[in-house]
């Protein structure tokens, strides 16, 4: 392997019979072709000079790997072409050019050291005769396929095909050709070591005929193009001689809202069918003037379609810590729904693609049910909508009406998921249990697809036309009392009770969040005004019956803006309020402890109800007339509540010689049972026990205890049976300055969402028979 010295100045003259070598990187050289070659390497640059001294050919040389700077011999192909300098150049800035014209092909016999470049012998390599009939026929058939070249190349000339047809040697021809056609140095090089003739002509033809194949479709598509730029220009000229007439005949097109549309359009992100429905309807668009009927009406589909968040997401980070801090800041006790939630959060968590939960928030008003979804959203890093329910009677209030139309709009679902403008976020359905069904379908029907999880990711707005997925968003319902909802809407979510709060919990959250924001909201500040410890007791007491603390934060805001006004009337602060001050603010207590006057008599007794507010104490007063046996109801019962008092009465009349009563007193009077508060209407079977009570106190001349009130369902056995809403009626008993509360033994099981400090306070009392109630109540039979 010979190296190339660079350092001797002189070097021993070349023998006869070898040539200077210069290795080329990117060129290969066919004989009789001529190419301006640029040298850099200074090996390169002596062994040109060298051959220009000596009025000798040099020889050219492929390397193996273009990216070597300093080549071996053995990184060279041994084939390479010789060729004549016919002009050496240098420039003003010292770069060497030559310009070679190839002569001959020849094989590198070795290499020679010694000198400050390559030198080889070599051996030439000659042609063989080409008067054969087979050269003569691939020569012809050369020629051809090279004029088809010649005329599918736009840029060939005259002259090159005039060139092509005046060669006469094949291997002439070949190199020619060879030179002409786009191929990679692989390939060339194949062609210059392939000296069998015959065998060069085939590879040349082959070659051709592919280059032949690939300019006539090049050629074809080029025509294809062109004609269809020849349409595009013909439809521009006429779009713009269109505007011209329609901006003389005072009209004008609605390119700028096609040109903002179609930009929203790349952005939306909507699934491929809606997508291709859209750039269908507008193309119509931009088809249509501004003065045509339809025009607004696709205007505003179109806005609505590329406006909707079909692929916009908020980014959640769920730190359940974090979570939890913020459920725990907004809102006193509701443990029972905040565990629910950072549940849910903690599932998410491990599981992010799985569904969103659709839970029912039921409670009293005021407890928070409304305010609890914007935290929600909070600790979810959720954006938060509120679409409100009450008194929508409409089917397309949630599915849209459809867009043909006039003034049609996508309904309430789609409108809230396009303010909130990300498809994952927490979409609070308030007052489920207010929607109404009128003449136009039933709303909450519409709600079924909504709210199931199976369905609600292909949800169709009639409006909107396509599907929308909604599986992303979390909806959270709310409703005070579920006897208006159907079967199947309840079967799609999950429930979760909100009970009323005690008065320490009330208490407590007055203090935290009612009277900081009341205060506010007045243009106070704490040193302005000072509220007592016990105004809020007296307030939940004397002034509020609720089972929330709306009413509460009201009275709280009527003592802040009377602070308020003496304020700005002039009167120096601090200003103090206490209990004592509050009747001159807010008038006379509202509510006063009437148990020990209403059960001062006998037959009357104190039952526990629950309504859509929240628990309440419910008085049962009975009395007896002259008549002939005769059950009389008053007091706004409904059937349920009249059936459980006639079963109370007979269950009393077969009592009778347990309870010492003469049995011909149902003879000779009428019984009388009425629930005052005679306006509102009452039913359910749990006022079944309080009904015996009243009616055997009656009897027998014994009233019932004032420190108890009671609840259950009766049956005529005497068996007391379970009854709903303890939690809330037990609620209400300690609002209600009652001590003992007599429940269901089968009700033992709801003790625990009762809070402790309401079972602490309280003696609770176990019924299996009527008889256990009569014996704390009246004592029971004499």
């Amino acid at each position: 392997m010979q190296e190339i010295k660079e350092s001797p100045s002189t070097a021993p003259r070349i023998p006869a019979d070898a040539i200077a070598v210069i290795p080329v990187r990117y060129l290969v050289l066919f004989p009789g072709t001529i190419v301006p070659i640029s040298l850099g390497r200074e090996a390169s640059i002596a062994a040109a000079q060298e051959a220009v001294r000596a009025e000798c050919p040099i020889g050219l040389l492929l390397q193996q790997d273009s990216d070597l700077e300093k080549p071996s011999a053995d990184q060279l192909f041994q084939v390479g072409t010789l060729a004549g300098v016919l002009r050496y150049i240098t420039s003003e800035e010292g770069s060497h050019y030559m310009v070679c014209q190839g002569e001959q092909r020849f094989r590198v016999k070795e290499f020679l050291d010694g000198y400050p470049f390559f030198v080889a012998r070599i051996e030439r390599l000659g042609e063989e005769d080409e008067s054969a009939p087979d050269i003569q026929a691939r020569m012809l058939q050369l020629r051809q396929r090279t004029a088809e070249i010649v005329e599918l190349l736009p840029q060939a000339s005259a002259e090159l095909s005039a060139a092509t047809q005046n060669v006469d040697s094949a291997s002439a021809l070949g190199d020619f050709v060879a030179g002409l056609l786009d191929l990679n140095l692989e390939q060339k090089q194949d062609l210059l070591e392939t000296g069998d003739l015959r065998r060069r002509l085939d590879k040349i033809l082959e070659l051709v005929g592919s280059r032949i194949e690939v300019l006539r479709l090049s050629h074809e598509i080029t025509a294809q193009t062109k004609e269809r730029m020849d349409d595009r220009q013909r439809e521009y000229l006429l779009r713009e001689q269109l505007k011209t007439i329609q901006k003389e005949l005072g009209e004008s097109e609605g390119g700028a809202d096609a040109e903002r549309l179609q930009a929203a359009l790349l952005k939306a992100g909507m699934s491929e069918e809606a997508d291709t429905h859209v750039r269908k309807e507008l193309q119509r668009l931009e088809r249509m003037p501004e003065a045509a009927a339809e025009y607004a009406m696709l205007l505003s589909w179109l806005e609505w379609m590329t406006s909707l968040p079909w692929s916009a997401r908020s980014e959640e980070n769920i730190d359940i810590g974090h979570a939890r801090r913020i459920l725990d800041g907004d809102h006193f006790g509701l443990d029972k729904v905040k565990r629910r939630i950072l549940e849910h959060l903690a599932v998410r968590k491990l599981n992010p693609h799985g569904k969103s939960p659709l839970m029912c928030l039921v409670g009293p008003p005021g407890v928070g049910k409304t305010s609890l979804g914007e935290s929600i959203a909070r600790a979810t890093g959720r954006k938060f909508v509120r679409v409100s329910l009450g008194g929508v009677h409409d089917e397309a209030e949630i599915r849209g009406h459809r867009r043909t139309y006039v003034g049609a709009m996508p309904g309430n679902i789609i409108q809230s998921l396009r303010r909130a403008g990300t498809r994952n976020c927490v979409m609070l359905l308030d007052e489920i249990d207010k929607l109404g069904a009128g003449g136009h379908g039933d709303p909450a029907a519409a709600l079924l697809e909504v709210l199931d999880p199976a369905q609600n990711a292909t949800f169709r707005d009639h409006y909107l036309g396509e599907p929308f997925d909604l599986s992303d968003v979390m909806f959270i319902a709310t409703a005070n009392m579920l006897d208006a909802l159907s079967g199947p809407l309840l079967d799609r979510m999950e429930i979760i009770r909100l009970p009323g709060y005690t008065e320490e919990e009330k208490t407590q959250i007055a203090w935290r969040y009612l009277v900081p924001r009341q205060r506010e909201t007045a243009g106070l500040s704490a040193a302005q005004c000072e509220l007592a410890g016990d105004v809020i007791h007296a307030l939940i007491g004397d002034y509020t019956r609720e089972a929330g603390v709306r009413q509460l934060e009201r009275e709280i805001g009527n003592v802040f803006r009377h602070v308020a006004m003496r304020i700005a009337e002039g009167e120096a602060g601090p200003i103090a309020i206490d209990a004592a001050t509050l009747p001159a603010i807010l008038g006379p207590r509202r509510f006063e402890n009437e148990l020990a006057l209403r059960t001062a008599l006998p037959g009357v007794a104190t039952g526990l109800a629950w309504t859509p507010v929240g628990g309440d104490i419910l008085f049962i007063e009975a009395s007896r007339t002259p008549g002939h046996g005769k059950l009389i109801l008053t007091g706004k019962l409904g059937d349920i509540m009249k059936e459980s008092a006639q079963a109370a009465f007979t269950l009393v009349k077969a009592q009778c010689e347990t309870l010492g009563i003469d049995a011909r007193v149902f003879e000779d009077n009428d019984v009388h049972v009425h629930v005052p508060a005679g306006a509102m209407p009452k039913d359910g079977p749990s006022a079944g026990v309080a009904i015996h009570v009243a009616l055997c106190s009656l009897l027998t001349g014994r009233p019932v205890a004032n420190d108890c009130a009671m609840t259950g369902e009766i049956s005529l056995r005497g068996m007391v049976l379970p009854v709903g809403g303890v939690k809330e009626k037990v609620l209400a008993a300690m609002r209600a300055g009652i001590r003992r509360v007599m429940l269901p033994a089968r009700n033992r099981k709801e003790m625990e969402e009762i809070p402790e400090e309401v079972r602490n306070a309280l003696e609770f009392i176990w019924l299996e028979r009527v008889e256990d109630a009569l014996s704390a109540a009246v004592g029971g039979p004499r």
